[in-house]
């Protein structure tokens, strides 16, 4: 295997409505997928450490939690995420937008195909793997709709960047770019800055941008060995240009407002196919 990009920890389980893309016979990341042949001897430089079911033995359940009724219930959780999954499909606009941006790019999705619910590390809620073009949504952290649809949503963009701009996530600093995106553009508001103690009523024109290099940090801390001082100079390299590239959403969405409609509203006037 090759490695994850991690989703938005549970903090933010109610943020903005939010794993996926590209056909099964023509897709463009199945190009390059012995490209990453070389990386599957360390999985946890990698971040697959935090999927187990994207290793070969999979998930095992420990008797002792199965026994406190924490786990043993894993096909219940699948079929909970996957309705979930089905639901933001069809009724969420920013993950309706993203599907109908990564069509019109060439790189439509199959939910059966590119987004898979399995059970994760407890320190993520997904992850988008480039090897198998899939999004995965972490079905024991994703229970409620509104965090599968932000998992979603931060997932697609990855997906869409590694679609349309020939992005390597084993280049940190493409990786760090493509979270401060998905940061940028399905996660961060004044208030979601305030709960991590990034913005105070004292520096609110800062806020959203602390917000995003704050969890673009900690996204490429979690999948990639890497000292924190090296993350942080690859999120200041990339940040002027990346922070400032809103496609395919076209605005920052805010919290509580009615952003998402206007984005979804407006995709056909960039060229998207929404659905």
């Amino acid at each position: 295997m090759g490695f994850l990009t991690k989703a938005e920890a549970r903090a933010d389980e109610k943020i903005v409505t939010t794993p996926e893309s590209n056909s099964t016979s023509s897709d463009k990341p199945k190009t390059e997928k012995n490209s990453y042949n070389d990386q599957d001897s360390s999985p946890k430089e990698w971040g697959y450490d935090l999927y187990p079911e994207r290793r070969s033995e999979g998930f095992k359940p420990k008797w002792s939690r199965v026994f406190l009724g924490l786990e043993g219930h894993e096909n219940i959780d699948k079929l909970k995420c996957e309705r979930n999954v089905y639901w933001c499909a069809k009724n969420s606009p920013l993950v309706k937008l993203m599907m109908g941006a990564l069509k019109s790019s060439g790189c439509p999705i199959d939910l059966r195909r590119h987004i898979s619910c399995e059970v994760c590390d407890t320190t993520v809620t997904g992850g988008y793997d480039p090897v198998l073009n899939q999004i995965v949504v972490c079905q024991n952290m994703a229970r409620k709709q509104g965090m599968v649809q932000g998992v979603l949503t931060h997932e697609m963009i990855h997906m869409f960047d590694y679609c349309n701009n020939e992005l390597d996530f084993r280049n940190i600093d493409h990786l760090a770019c493509t979270e401060i995106r998905a940061a940028n553009l399905a996660h961060c508001s004044f208030l979601s800055a305030m709960m991590q103690g990034d913005a105070s009523l004292f520096n609110i024109k800062q806020a959203h941008q602390n917000c995003v290099k704050s969890k673009a940090l900690a996204s490429v801390l979690a999948v990639r060995n890497v000292s924190r001082q090296a993350a942080i100079e690859a999120v200041e390299r990339v940040f002027p240009k990346c922070y400032n590239d809103l496609e395919p959403i076209g605005r920052r969405i805010r919290r509580n407002s009615p952003d998402q409609h206007r984005a979804y509203m407006e995709g056909p006037m960039y060229g998207y196919d929404v659905y």
